[in-house]
């Protein structure tokens, strides 16, 4: 039942939001009828933490004087980003249709011959599918490229796949337009998409480069070697569909590239917000670049599939974030943002900007550790996070709170992202998240130089 709940409410989402169909009342009562349902069906973790969002919410509300109409229309806030993390993953079906993955396991076995090399082009396989495929850039990387260690004398494998993995993943969020993060601070700082990239794709790409010079000690230090083994056929080098393997590796990064075209251009041709126009273009890109490549008839069997189990998966995500929308919501009912503003200046005024640019990170960093998603903590704070009310730049605060969640990412032990790299590599999340702290904490110290430099600047 619960999968047609949430196919209903995401899908009633986006048509009211396209044809600007008042369905708010409907739209809160099949989210008010999800808490419910998963309130019994998900971890024990995220029911403490969603409840203590609705207890808090309801208790404000009811302080406030709101009707009972007022409390079930206070659930919603948070579907936007909710449809974007339903949807995302089926970008991911023309990927593993087309075999691309073989593709790069062969490049690796003909082209890298030292395990630095490795490293290096682990991670940026993994930043390269991470701009297309966010959380399925992780079992896709891994599984292509963890076969070919055995030509490379490494030690400890998972601890090097892991890191490799995540570094690279973990840098294009700060821009990729699939990343829910990424919309949500472009709604609370005001900024169009295309104007942010200036900002931060050099920051990307410094963190990318970081990796790649903190790898190159590490294997000068270790003197690991590439043992690489000569002679060994590779099952996979023929090409799938008639391509052969850099010709797969161009197709993706075509993919990328006019995926990323045709969202700037909707973007400056609609006034949606960005993360409908995202959720809007996913299924018929995804289609399109199914049938370009003759595999029709198996994406629309993935997408079947997809649909039919994609509940069990998320009933976490949507419980956490529903909670969190309608505490958000009762927070402005009753007034207190206000207050929140009115401290967050004072702060501000009290700090300096540099320093208050320098704490901003930190703060979706330290609440990750509680296991409240980046987005979460993003939502939470943006009604204190007004670039005009605060005289900053909406650009830099942009980046500044970007760079935070990246943070949050590489190192919170209860996010998606360190969650699925545990269960891949089948270690315990804090331990893979301990193999990614000294790389978060030499990031933020070029995020922190790389603000001081912008704010100087601007």
């Amino acid at each position: 039942m619960l999968k047609y709940v949430f196919m209903f409410v995401i899908f009633s989402y986006l048509f009211s939001t396209l044809f600007q169909w008042d369905m708010q009342f409907w739209i809160s009562a099949l989210c008010v009828v999800i808490i419910f349902y998963a309130l019994f069906t998900v971890r024990a973790f995220v029911r403490m933490v969603g409840s203590v969002f609705l207890l808090t919410g309801v208790l404000l509300l009811w302080r406030s004087g709101a009707d009972w109409k007022e409390y079930i229309l206070s659930f919603g806030p948070m579907l936007d980003l909710l449809t974007l993390f339903a949807l995302i993953p089926i970008l991911g079906s023309p990927v593993r249709l087309g075999g691309y993955a073989k593709g790069i396991q062969t490049i690796i076995q003909k082209k890298v011959k030292t395990s630095g090399h490795l490293y290096i082009m682990t991670s940026g396989i993994s930043y390269f599918l991470s701009m297309f495929m966010n959380l399925a850039t992780l079992p896709m990387t891994y599984y292509s490229i963890r076969p070919s260690l055995s030509l490379f004398s490494i030690t400890k494998e998972e601890r090097f796949m892991s890191r490799a993995i995540t570094h690279g993943f973990a840098m294009p969020l700060v821009w990729a337009p699939i990343t829910p993060i990424v919309g949500i601070v472009i709604s609370v700082t005001g900024v169009s998409w295309v104007s942010i990239l200036p900002f931060v794709l050099p920051l990307s790409v410094l963190g990318l480069a970081l990796d790649w010079i903190l790898a190159a000690r590490s294997a000068r230090k270790s003197v690991t070697r590439g043992m690489r083994i000569d002679g060994i056929e590779d099952e996979t080098a023929a090409s799938v569909q008639g391509v052969p393997p850099y010709g797969r590796v161009v197709h993706i990064f075509m993919a990328i590239l006019l995926f990323n075209l045709i969202i700037s251009f909707a973007e400056h041709l609609f006034s949606y917000p960005f993360v409908i126009i995202v959720s809007l273009l996913v299924i018929p890109f995804a289609f399109g670049w199914s049938f370009l490549i003759k595999q029709t008839k198996p994406f629309l069997h993935s997408l079947q599939e997809y649909f039919h189990s994609y509940s069990d998966k998320m009933k976490d995500q949507f419980f956490i974030f529903l909670s969190a929308g309608f505490f958000i919501s009762a927070v402005k009912a009753a007034n207190i943002n206000e207050a929140v503003n009115m401290a967050v200046t004072q702060f501000k005024d009290m700090v300096g900007v540099e320093a208050f640019l320098i704490v901003l990170p930190l703060i979706p960093l330290a609440f990750a550790f509680t296991g409240l998603h980046p987005a979460v903590t993003l939502a939470l704070m943006a009604e204190a996070l007004d670039p005009k009310g605060l005289g900053i730049s909406p650009h830099i605060l942009t980046v500044s709170l970007l760079a935070g969640a990246v943070s949050a990412f590489l190192v919170g032990p209860y996010n998606a992202t360190i969650g699925l790299m545990s269960s891949i590599v089948k270690e315990n999340s804090f331990k893979v998240s301990n193999w990614n702290i000294p790389f978060t904490i030499s990031y933020l110290g070029i995020v922190m130089l790389y603000l001081f430099g912008l704010e100087w600047f601007l």
